[in-house]
């Protein structure tokens, strides 16, 4: 089924949204929120589903038409939101491009950074940003809605708690992480909020295409209207969605309503095209000594989606532009 939150208050209002995004059907008096759903999974998922099924059979009442514009991130806030980095070639290049060797733990041991959860921003949403200086990058990527996943949970148990499968837009600010890092404690001004597809999807939506705790579909990015990567997000995947998870769960309960996060798809394929323009710099600055295509400006704008085989869009499309912050 399809899941999304109107905008309303600070956790949304649930609805139920068709297979084609053509309609969606607002529950709250059912389920309020999705975080709710997810915290009573066993007992609203089969209610939900009745909704669903009813509504692609167009039998449900209340339906309205589908619109992006007005939903938020179908979790508006999370109790947690973990991003990992499970495209290998992301990283190798990030370290050649500096001259620096990828270590082999990275083979078995996956990268990972908590995020901010309590402001994610809306799919349709501008990105406030106060300087451009800043290094304004977008990051495409596949993120899995967990259940509860006991601490210690191995990766074939954890896939038995994801719950739902969204797209991210992990904005990067990359002018300010080389200092943040450079201080040995990890991201925070290079990470502002982020944000998701207006729709969540349970993984049997994918049919064939979820294999192996792996979404194993293109992610398509436009910038400025032009098609900047369509990599697919199940190749050259070194840890699945799943095994993301469990890394998540290594010391600790991960609560119903966890976010885990792949990381920016890549492809050892460069052809396939990126899914971030920090990459296109580093192979540019491996091939030629230095970056040349620019980080995003103010008025720019990033479109991220994700078709299935008869090219109809699972997600529902983030589609963002760059805007001055104005203040407080």
């Amino acid at each position: 089924m399809k899941l999304a939150s109107l905008r309303h208050g600070r956790d949304g209002r649930l609805c139920v949204v068709s297979r084609d995004l053509s309609r969606m059907l607002p529950v709250d008096q059912l389920c309020p929120t999705l975080q709710m759903a997810l915290d009573c999974w066993a007992v609203m998922a089969p209610k939900l589903q009745a909704v669903y099924d009813a509504l692609n059979k167009g039998d449900a009442t209340g339906a309205i038409a589908f619109d992006a514009s007005k939903l938020a991130s179908p979790l508006p806030r999370a109790y947690q939101w973990c991003d990992g980095s499970a495209y290998l070639n992301h990283v190798e290049l990030v370290r050649k491009a500096r001259g620096a060797q990828m270590p082999p733990e990275f083979l078995h041991d996956p990268l990972m950074y908590q995020g901010g959860s309590d402001d994610f921003l809306p799919p349709t949403a501008d990105i406030p940003v106060a300087d451009e200086a800043y290094g304004i990058d977008f990051e495409g990527e596949v993120a899995a809605i967990t259940g509860d996943v006991a601490m210690g949970s191995s990766s074939a148990q954890a896939a038995k708690q994801i719950r739902l499968l969204m797209l991210v837009n992990d904005v990067s600010l990359r002018n300010l992480i080389p200092a943040e890092l450079a201080k040995g404690f990890g991201f925070f001004h290079g990470k502002p909020s982020t944000a998701f597809s207006p729709v969540a999807v349970t993984p049997d939506e994918l049919g064939d295409a979820w294999k192996d705790s792996k979404v194993c579909r293109p992610l398509v990015t436009h910038l400025n209207g032009k098609k900047f990567g369509e990599p697919d997000a199940g190749a050259d995947m070194q840890f699945s969605l799943a095994d993301l998870v469990a890394h998540a769960a290594k010391t600790r309960n991960l609560k119903a309503g966890c976010i885990v996060g792949s990381g920016t798809v890549s492809n050892r394929d460069a052809s396939k095209g990126f899914s971030c323009l920090a990459e296109i710099r580093m192979i540019e600055t491996i091939n030629e000594g230095k970056p040349k295509t620019p980080f995003m400006k103010f008025g720019d704008h990033v479109h991220i989606e994700m078709f299935d085989a008869a090219g109809k869009s699972i997600f529902g499309a983030i589609d963002q532009k760059i805007v001055k912050y104005a203040g407080p």
